[in-house]
């Protein structure tokens, strides 16, 4: 029979065999069978079982080995997180393990699977419902699963070189659970992101729209980083002049200012940030792109991924719709409503500078006639002929607005006196001169009206200047 010593020898050596067995590089499930092979190989019990506590504190077993019933009826079943506090109630502390004693148990209840084996009458004999756990810790203290074991192979209840065995092994086995848990997170982290990398490449490539990513932070800031077929396609740059470009280089930025806000808004609140902006080709055409940015990923330094289409033929549209909303038709003049504005402009600036200005109510005479006797296709090429008559006449900054019918008005500042009888002489000159192919001479009264830091709206002005224009025009009848 072996001595005490000899026995300890003998099991420390089989416990450094099968803890080596748990080493690196295994994965989660894979060191946890580790552990429950362990113990039957190396510590002399028939059958472990090894639970693994999931993040809501439930228990599921991960392994089992010793015996293939065991297994089938055990592998995979998931347990309240209380599972173990009724028995840990009635157990025994033997160091950090806990023993269950069967005669402790409540009448009639059985917990788990039960092995079938003889019973023995000796006291210290192991019972089929004696139950022996080891709680499996991280080296920070946590809990991350439970070793239960059965069946020791002396068939008697474990002496204290056995349970300090059992204990170094569990201790040994929670950290090994815990770095492969850590490890398999990790595998599973760089899994996820090769597959986002993956189908990012795939969406950023494939897109119809252009897309580019530009660094947000650190000595690279602004700089173009990635860029896929679209954004070269609609840029008109390959990649190799784009990337490690600044993007800032390309585009007409006319509110840097307004820019600046917003991207720092963007970087704040992880917002996304609409623009749109003119952009220079090689040729030196300018596009407009409209587009998006917004930081992407929770890295460091910061990407800004931004997505662009050619939105020139919506720009063109858009200014062409104001273009004609603000002017007359006919002629191209401005109309009321654009006057309007620019009069409100030229008030504040008066108002400002307490410098005159004028409103001038131009009214031609004898157009009727040309509508009569030539007909209306060439009274409006008469009216456009007069309307370019009148722009090329006045001063740079000044604004000729038709008003409708043969009704014009001029807005001029900082004018007044010699200066004003000079601006109208020539206007009348302008208009009087012979129209093309029509025999009928128009001419044209004009009456004024001055805009001075009193003048109140543009309304009341042109009244005054309409009368001024009709008793002008009842002094040349």
């Amino acid at each position: 029979m072996q001595n005490e010593p000899t026995v300890r020898l003998t099991a420390v050596r089989r416990l450094y065999e099968v803890s080596a067995r748990m080493g690196a590089g295994r994965s989660l499930a894979e060191t946890m069978q580790a552990v429950a092979d362990g113990v039957v190989d190396g510590l002399g019990f028939g059958i472990a079982v090894v639970n693994l506590r999931a993040p809501d504190g439930k228990f599921e077993v991960i392994a089992v080995a010793g015996s293939p019933e065991a297994r089938e009826a055990l592998l995979g079943t998931v347990s309240a997180a209380d599972i173990f506090d009724a028995e840990f109630a009635i157990a025994d502390e033997w160091g950090r393990l806990r023993f269950v004693p069967h005669e402790r148990l409540p009448e009639g209840e059985v917990i788990g699977w039960v092995p079938d084996v003889p019973v023995s009458d000796d006291p210290a004999a192991w019972h089929p419902l004696d139950a022996l756990f080891a709680p499996l810790y991280s080296s920070d203290g946590e809990l991350v699963g439970m070793l239960s074991v059965d069946l020791p192979e002396d068939q008697r209840r474990p002496g204290p070189i056995h349970r300090e065995l059992l204990e170094i092994f569990a201790t040994q086995a929670g950290l090994a659970i815990d770095k492969a848990r850590l490890t398999d997170q990790l595998l599973a982290e760089k899994s996820r992101l090769e597959a986002s990398e993956t189908t990012f490449r795939m969406v950023f490539e494939g897109a119809g729209n252009g897309m580019a990513t530009i660094a947000f932070d650190g000595p690279e800031a602004g700089r173009i980083l990635r860029v896929n077929d679209a954004f070269c396609r609609i840029t008109g740059y390959t990649a190799d002049q784009l990337i490690g470009a600044l993007l800032v280089d390309f585009l007409r930025d006319e509110e840097p200012d307004q820019s600046r806000r917003e991207l720092e808004k963007v970087a704040a609140g992880n917002a996304t940030y609409r623009f749109e902006r003119i952009f220079s080709q090689p040729s030196g055409n300018e596009i407009w792109l409209g587009g998006t940015a917004a930081i992407v990923g929770a890295g460091q330094p910061r990407i800004l991924l931004v997505q662009i289409d050619d939105v020139t033929a919506r720009k063109d549209a858009e200014r062409e719709l104001r273009h004609h909303a603000a002017h007359d038709p006919l002629t191209g003049l401005p109309n009321r409503r654009l006057l309007q504005h620019r009069f409100a402009a030229a008030l504040e600036r008066t108002r400002a500078s307490g410098r005159r200005g004028a409103l001038l109510f131009c009214d031609l005479n004898h157009f009727k006639l040309v509508n009569d006797g030539y007909g209306h296709e060439a009274g409006d090429r008469a009216l456009r002929e007069i309307a370019e008559r009148l722009a090329r006449e006045v001063r740079h900054g000044d604004t000729v607005a038709r008003l409708g019918g043969d009704e014009f008005a001029i807005l001029a500042e900082d004018i007044a006196d010699d200066d004003l009888a000079t601006l109208i002489s020539r206007l009348e000159s302008a208009v009087s001169r012979p129209l093309p192919d029509i025999t009928v001479q128009v001419t044209t009264s004009i009456g004024t009206a001055p805009i001075t830091p009193e003048t109140t709206d543009l309304d009341t002005l042109l009244h005054t200047a309409d009368q001024a224009m009709y008793e002008s025009k009842q002094r040349r009848n």
